[in-house]
């Protein structure tokens, strides 16, 4: 068969290493699932995701035309989840801040002023 790049064909396991799984796609072909195009998110132990001898499509990356090798992945099939995070305590922070602000120090500024100018004063004399 002719692969090319973008093709989603199916395969089957048939190695797992701690950076990756190898896929037969044929008789004659096999390529390589890279630990981070298994799945979404942070992969510990690829045997936890995968087994030998599971059979599934696979969308094809790369083919590296001098060595043939092709790289293969399994998240480009999965639906991407995004991750909303809305931390109460951040806006709380943000509303505090914007009352807050420089506001001690243009209180405080008049009087440190005054003492410097007197501080001045007393070294001239």
């Amino acid at each position: 068969m002719d692969y090319k790049i973008g093709m989603i064909v199916e395969g089957k396991i048939t190695g797992i290493q701690p950076y990756g799984a190898f896929v037969s796609l044929d008789k004659e072909t096999q390529g390589l699932i890279h630990i981070s195009e298994c799945t979404h998110g942070y992969v510990k132990n690829l045997n936890e995701v995968l087994t030998v001898g599971d059979r599934m499509d696979v969308v094809i990356l790369d083919i590296d035309e001098y060595t043939k090798k092709i790289s293969l992945s399994l998240r480009a099939l999965e639906e991407q989840t995004h991750f909303h995070y809305h931390s109460k305590k951040r806006k709380y922070r943000q509303e505090k801040t914007e009352h807050d602000g420089f506001d001690t120090i243009r209180k405080l500024m008049p009087q440190w002023i005054k003492e410097a100018k007197s501080d001045e004063a007393k070294k001239m004399n």
